[in-house]
């Protein structure tokens, strides 16, 4: 059985789309929770009563809807919302999941969705079946694809957030890191076993897609793609810390600090500390992210109390990949980039001319002989752009590890 994990805030717009794009997945065998959520004090500020009205026409409109099963959470009306210190989307999404946990079955699967989001009419069953052929497996983080929108301005913004994503996971791809997800909560799903298993997900302020996948990562086998994708919309949001709508907004101001193309080489020295694990079990190594993690943990040698407390290699070097995981990893690179002076642009070029060239085509290759992302014609980004997810979307199949 799969169950669909939906969080609503000030999304009534969006909730017909969605609904339509479930009436027509082939897989039929599924049931919606909803909760629709917010703070409590929204009543009493007249500058968001404007989200408690939304939230309301979407617990009526969830009413109503048919065709399969819709369970609503209702943490938005008067009194039922969420206390200041305690909300957002992180909390709306564990008190779903934890919800579906509590009375099924340990092989029934967590689908995250958003309600901003198109989903395919094969998108459900490719899911089920995955699981299904793949009970080794726990744990999927699913391909994604933003559709343009009209708005020039925007379709710029998201083309560039898309390609620094792209880049960033095409990396991680190379060096075949453990944590070469990309965290969408539009697009992962994991038994309800996994769920368990990790402790549920941790309801952090913003980026708990991030952090709950990290966990599966370290807990389960996961794998990275399947044969369907999400298309999250391209919105301007501010509703949490980072993400597609906080990058799109900086974006637009011309502010991209946030969001850099890290040059390839600190990913290879990322490669070459993971690389020297196994050896550091049996004698002290000086490996690449060690200034990185002396200068965040004040320690020369993070390593000797791992070693002092894992007598075995394979479980000394698992605990090391847990140390280095996907959070210090983007850490170290910011760390790194802050000794760095290359133009984004010319990362990007560099690394797609060093390890992509025989695939460029000529007007790949002029697009990016001139390239700028404030410049260049959005079509010509977009072509980068789909170049782009075609040599993922090959690279995650050559390296999968289960049969998709």
């Amino acid at each position: 059985m799969l169950y669909l994990a939906l969080p609503v805030l000030n999304e009534f717009n969006n909730l017909p789309a969605l609904m339509a794009s479930l009436k027509n997945q082939r897989h039929k065998d599924f049931k919606l929770i909803v909760c629709v959520n917010q703070y409590d004090h929204y009543w009493e500020d007249d500058s968001k009563r404007v989200v408690c009205e939304d939230n309301r026409k979407s617990i009526e409109f969830l009413r109503r809807v048919k065709g399969f099963e819709v369970q609503i959470i209702d943490r938005s009306s008067k009194g039922k919302g969420w206390p200041v210190k305690k909300g957002g989307v992180g909390f709306a999404r564990k008190v779903i999941m934890d919800s579906i946990a509590a009375g099924v079955e340990p092989d029934d699967v967590i689908i995250s969705i958003d309600a901003d989001t198109f989903y395919p009419e094969d998108y459900l069953q490719v899911i089920d079946l995955f699981f299904k052929e793949n009970r080794g497996c726990f744990g999927l983080s699913l391909p994604y694809y933003h559709p343009l929108p009209d708005e020039e301005t925007v379709a710029r913004q998201i083309l560039r957030y898309e390609l620094y994503m792209r880049y960033y996971a095409l990396n991680m791809i190379r060096i075949k890191n453990p944590y070469r997800f990309t965290a969408l909560g539009s697009a992962m799903a994991f038994t309800v076993y996994a769920y368990k298993k990790t402790g549920g997900l941790t309801p952090v302020a913003a980026g708990e897609d991030f952090y709950y996948l990290q966990k599966l990562v370290k807990t389960v086998p996961v794998e990275y793609t399947a044969g369907t994708i999400a298309c999250p919309s391209a919105r301007l949001s501010d509703r949490v810390n980072f993400g597609t709508g906080p990058a799109l907004i900086k974006g637009i101001k011309g502010d991209w600090l946030s969001y850099p193309f890290y040059h390839y080489s600190f990913f290879d020295e990322v490669a070459e500390t993971f690389a020297g694990f196994r050896e550091l079990y049996y004698k002290p190594l000086k490996l690449p992210m060690d200034d990185f993690f002396q200068n965040r943990f004040g320690t020369a040698d993070i390593w000797s109390a791992l070693r002092n407390n894992y007598k075995d290699v394979a479980k000394f070097e698992k605990a090391c990949i847990n140390k280095a995981d996907g959070l210090r990893i983007l850490q170290f690179l910011r760390y790194r980039q802050r000794q760095a002076s290359v133009k984004d642009e010319q990362v990007l070029t560099d690394y797609l001319n060093k390890f992509y060239r025989d695939f460029l085509s000529e007007a790949l290759m002029q697009i990016l002989k001139d390239l700028d992302f404030e410049k260049t014609p959005v079509n010509g980004l977009n072509e980068l752009r789909n170049f782009m997810f075609a040599i993922e979307q090959k690279e995650r199949k050559r390296q999968a590890v289960w049969k998709i």
